[in-house]
């Protein structure tokens, strides 16, 4: 049992790495308990969506074909881009205070999702070998690990240094990450491919 729960710990932090980056990102921009806590519940969203998307390829039933998961891209990079152009026609403001670009509960879950969308290819193949009882550790370890890389990327954005440059440029940074994972996406997947 506890091996299992080690290879379910080490799959996760192996395949959400990112996660944090993106996190701390999203938290940066989070100036409410309330902004957290939907950068928080978009994190499960979006992450229960790969991991129903991954239990139903494991037991069989094809809902996303391969030559689809790039697309996912499509996400962010449009997120990125309204965001970005939100900022550009709100640049002649005269109040100092950037475009509220707090992140919305499905926003987070879009691009959660968009960004795990290669971890389906780790994960159909691993649930489908684990059996019924092992699908169930990993699903409750990936659950329980969503709270710790909430936790890190929280804690990532509130360092000192950290925090003064996201309240600096956060709002300009959360556009181009996401601009950045939508395109990575799309060709890691070959989805811009001819």
């Amino acid at each position: 049992m506890f091996s299992l729960i080690g290879q379910a710990a080490g799959t996760f932090v192996v395949t959400n790495v990112d996660d944090v980056v993106l996190l701390a990102v999203f938290f940066g921009r989070a100036t409410t308990r309330g902004d957290v806590v939907r950068v928080v519940v978009g994190q499960y969203l979006g992450f229960a969506a790969i991991l129903a998307v991954s239990v139903a390829g494991a037991l069989g039933v094809g809902l996303l074909p391969e030559r689809v998961l790039p697309y996912l891209g499509l996400l962010p990079l449009s997120l990125g881009l309204y965001l970005g152009w939100q900022l550009w026609r709100e640049r002649g403001d005269v109040d100092d205070e950037p475009a509220d670009l707090a992140p919305a509960v499905w926003a987070v879950a879009a691009v959660t999702f968009a960004n795990g969308g290669d971890n389906l290819g780790v994960y159909v193949p691993v649930f489908a070998a684990v059996g019924t009882s092992g699908l169930v550790v990993y699903v409750l370890v990936f659950l329980a690990l969503v709270a710790v890389s909430c936790v890190l990327g929280r804690y990532v954005a509130t360092r000192a240094v950290i925090a003064r440059a996201l309240a600096r440029w956060g709002h300009l940074v959360l556009p181009v990450v996401l601009i950045a994972i939508g395109v990575l996406i799309l060709l890691e997947g070959g989805g811009l491919a001819g």
